[in-house]
């Protein structure tokens, strides 16, 4: 089908067109034509810019009318159609002949060649070379303001002055004059397989309808006039036998419809319809009459400042309920919103949905950096998640936005239609370019939002991501894309030889500025945050005074050491200089337990501990926690933050809060708390609870049912029941994460106590064999050993770990590490043969790269 459009928008790789009846349509860059393509592949192959390749942008410019060819529809994943279009003459133009070509014709062409004395112009015609002189153009190049020269790819609206050889040679012309004054004529012999869009015709009015007019035209032609397209000023006053001047709009390839417009703006060919001013774009009006109602398209309105709207039948009801054609009657006032404004129309269109009149964005126009904005997950793609905010707008949430912590799997998280709320961190309307954060410290956060360097004022406290941790600092990164750097002695009041092992990429930071040059885009920060006023609200700041300051549960925060308490740590706030003091009970130290206290053991006034997470904040008594797998899940939202959140079959992270004869009961963050009856705690019999867990243990717990009278919740702590799936890969994890927190236990005890008793122990790790010598067997059965690598140590092995020997003290023998006690400096081995042999065998697999040091986490 071909149409007569208008360019609405222009990207980098399509042309936006606006076509009759409101619809849209694109051009696809690739659909300009042969000489542009060939210059792209020409590109895309050499890999480097090409000179005389010119973008989209600098050929066109909105509210200039096209010729085009439809060359697909396709129906997109929410339903819309998108119709594809093409302004390549050789589709356009396909129903001409060299044969046919008459000086006064009016064609679209294409600038294909650049020559010393004019230019090649493609007008699709098969046979057909022609030339646009240079002196006939010359008036034209002033006009547009596109530089000194035309360009290849560049649209034309070209007037045939010269036919040679049988239409072989064609002279054209591009002159304002000589195209505005064109009329076709029967002289020039159009036919119904090569009637063009946008010929100007002398029309004479057939029959005059309530939707429209029929026209006859170029003596043997019929086509239609719809309402949409009757001169406003005299749409009442057309009559049969009229003669008037109409150009055409459309040309149905099967049907042979023709349809035409009596509008001004089209009736002189090269100039422009009339469009919108920007402020109206998206506004309310309270009272808009109605002129017309069709009751198979909808209704036109006049709006009011006088310019008629229209708007279409499933825009017309307020409610989804369907509406009431009585409520259209010419005179009937309705408030509506101008939601777009068809160039091709030259009309606003408007919707009197309730749900589009209140909605806070319409276009990308109305969303600004920072803004929190409510969506829907659309999809889930590698380079992110694509959320829908409106039906026009869409955004991107980068993978590393997807939550505070980088996902490995997010589609176990989010599933397509979930709601999501957003914050805006680039927006850019030009090129429909929204990127969006799920970040919940970003998203919840309270400070300023800092989005050009010129708001960058020394002292300003905001948040920000890190983007990049290097030996040199951090780079952290805010909203617009504006960047800068932490630099190392800027991280903490305390020392940090490497950044990289305390920040991730990703990580949700507060950060001061300390100096910015706008002009050169520089901006240095601190992670030091100063106790002076800074412009976190509005009001006047005093300085901040101890635990004046709120944390959100799940917030993190690095914090130093001031205090060894019976029951935990007191710490201090790093990023607010010490001013917030907390405490960090023992237990929460760890997930496990034995770990808790091997670190409470070993830590000491002035350790730094980074990233702990804020669990409890009641004004004076702030409680954090290092428990890994709570701190996942409340940053993967794997978390009930209330009782009516809670359904039957969850599975949540807590943590022991109480051991009593008849269960356990089980606290989650954000304060809420269930009971494991006896029964369900174990899939052994259990006889005392007590034996089965202890206080702060931390666990996975499944919500068997919920009381919302008493407010109570019923749990199940078995292990048959409580895998969140992959029970392996679940082992593996936790037992990674012990071996980690023992690496750094064995790294600090290295720094304290005895150097030679440190230093035994941190040597000493399961699966290690040893050379040693019997002290003593004792009545029991179990046996001392004492040896040059365990000096201080108490080594002990059980009856059970000897084996099969018969040993005496003073003889040597080898054995097996199974567990080091750090807080009581024993040591558990066994001298059993299939063990020794075990150690032996996997030596051999792993290799000479592996030390025996590095064995247990092997092995295990």
């Amino acid at each position: 089908m071909l149409l007569l459009g208008c360019i609405k928008e222009v990207s980098d790789y399509e042309l936006v067109i606006s076509l009759p009846n409101g619809l849209s349509g694109f051009v696809p860059v690739t659909q300009i034509s042969d000489a542009y393509s060939k210059m792209l592949s020409k590109q895309v192959a050499q890999g480097e810019l090409l000179e005389d390749l010119n973008s989209l942008s600098d050929m066109y410019s909105p509210g200039t009318l096209v010729r085009c060819i439809v060359t697909s529809v396709e129906k997109s994943a929410d339903g819309r159609r998108s119709i594809k279009l093409s302004i390549d003459p050789k589709k356009v133009n396909k129903g001409l002949t060299a044969s046919a070509l008459v000086s006064g014709m009016l064609l679209s062409g294409i600038v294909s060649s650049v020559e010393d004395h004019g230019y090649l112009i493609d007008i699709g015609v098969s046979g057909t070379h022609a030339f646009l002189p240079r002196q006939k153009a010359q008036n034209y190049i002033k006009a547009v303001k596109r530089g000194p020269d035309m360009k290849i790819g560049q649209n034309l609206n070209c007037v045939v002055v010269e036919v040679k050889n049988e239409g072989r040679v064609v002279r054209l012309s591009v002159d304002r004059s000589d195209v505005a004054a064109s009329l076709a004529t029967e002289r020039q012999n159009w036919t119904l397989s090569n009637l063009l869009p946008g010929l100007v015709v002398k029309a004479r009015v057939q029959k005059v309808a309530p939707l429209g007019i029929k026209v006859s035209f170029l003596s043997s032609f019929t086509g239609i006039v719809d309402f949409m397209h009757m001169d406003p000023e005299k749409s009442m006053n057309y009559s049969p036998d009229q003669v008037i001047k109409a150009c055409i709009l459309s040309i149905h390839p099967t049907s042979k419809v023709v349809r035409l417009t009596l509008r001004q703006a089209f009736l002189h060919p090269g100039g422009s319809p009339n469009q919108l001013s920007n402020d109206r774009m998206g506004a309310v009006v309270e009272e808009s009459t109605v002129k017309a109602f069709y009751k198979q398209f909808g209704a036109v309105f006049e709006l009011d400042d006088g310019t008629l709207a229209f708007a279409r039948l499933k825009h017309l009801s307020k409610t989804r309920k369907s509406f009431k054609p009585g409520a259209f009657k010419t005179g009937c006032k309705h408030k509506c919103r101008i939601i777009d404004y068809s160039l091709m129309d030259e009309m606003c269109i408007v919707s009197l949905k309730y749900q589009i009149i209140e909605a806070r964005f319409l276009q990308y126009q109305d969303i600004h950096t920072g803004d929190v904005v409510q969506g829907k997950v659309f999809a889930l793609k590698p380079i992110g998640m694509q959320v829908k905010v409106t039906d026009g707008i869409k955004g991107l949430v980068p993978s590393m936005h997807l939550a505070d912590v980088i996902l490995k799997q997010p589609e176990k998280k989010y599933n397509i239609g979930d709601e999501v709320r957003c914050r805006v961190l680039e927006c850019s309307p030009a090129g429909k370019k929204l990127i969006l954060t799920l970040k919940k410290s970003l998203v919840q956060s309270k400070l300023p939002v800092l989005s050009s360097y010129e708001d960058a004022k020394p002292g300003l406290i905001t948040h920000g991501f890190v983007v990049c941790a290097r030996e040199f600092g951090c780079i952290v990164k805010f909203y617009n894309d504006v960047k800068g750097l932490v630099p190392k002695n800027e991280l903490s009041s305390e020392p940090i030889s490497c950044p990289d092992k305390v920040f991730h990429e990703g990580q949700v930071v507060k950060v001061m500025v300390l100096k910015c040059e706008p002009q050169q885009e520089r901006l240095l920060l601190s992670f030091r945050l100063s106790s002076k006023p800074a412009p976190e609200d509005k009001k006047e700041c005093t300085p901040k005074k101890k635990q004046e300051v709120k944390y959100q549960i799940g917030e993190m925060v690095d914090v130093k050491v001031l205090k060894k308490k019976d029951n935990g740590l007191e710490v201090s706030v790093l990023e607010d200089e010490g001013n917030v003091i907390a405490s960090i009970p023992t237990v929460h130290l760890s997930d496990f337990v034995a770990n808790c206290k091997l670190l409470w053991h070993c830590l000491q006034e002035g350790d730094v501990l980074p990233r702990v997470m804020c669990l409890h904040d009641k004004g004076e008594h702030i409680i954090l926690s290092r428990k890994s797998a709570v701190i996942s899940a409340v940053q993967e939202e794997q978390v009930v933050r209330s009782f009516s959140e809670i359904q039957p079959g969850m599975l949540l992270t807590g943590y022991v809060r109480n051991v009593m004869p008849f269960g356990v009961f089980v606290e989650f963050p954000y304060g809420v708390t269930g009971l494991a009856p006896k029964v369900s705690m174990s899939d052994k019999f259990v006889t005392d609870t007590k034996d089965h867990f202890v206080v702060g243990q931390t666990v996975i717990a499944k919500v068997m049912s919920t009381d919302e009278e008493k407010q109570r919740v019923l749990l199940n702590l078995k292990l048959s029941e409580c895998s969140l799936g992959d029970s392996a890969a679940e082992s593996f994890a936790l037992l990674n994460q012990y071996f980690k927190e023992m690496k750094e236990i064995r790294n600090l005890l290295r720094r304290r106590g005895e150097p030679s008793v440190a230093r035994g122990l941190c040597e000493l790790v399961p699966g290690k064999e040893l050379q040693l010598v019997v002290q003593d067997v004792k009545e029991d059965g179990s046996a001392l050993f004492s040896g040059s690598c365990v000096t201080g140590l108490t080594v002990t092995a059980t009856r059970y770990h000897l084996g099969d020997k018969n040993i005496v003290p003073g003889e040597k023998t080898k054995a097996l590490v199974l567990h080091v006690d750090a807080l009581t400096s024993k040591v558990y081995v066994s001298l059993r043969e299939e063990l020794l042999k075990q150690r032996a065998k996997l030596v051999c697999v792993c290799g000479s790269q592996r030390t025996p040091s590095t064995l247990p986490s092997c092995s295990t």
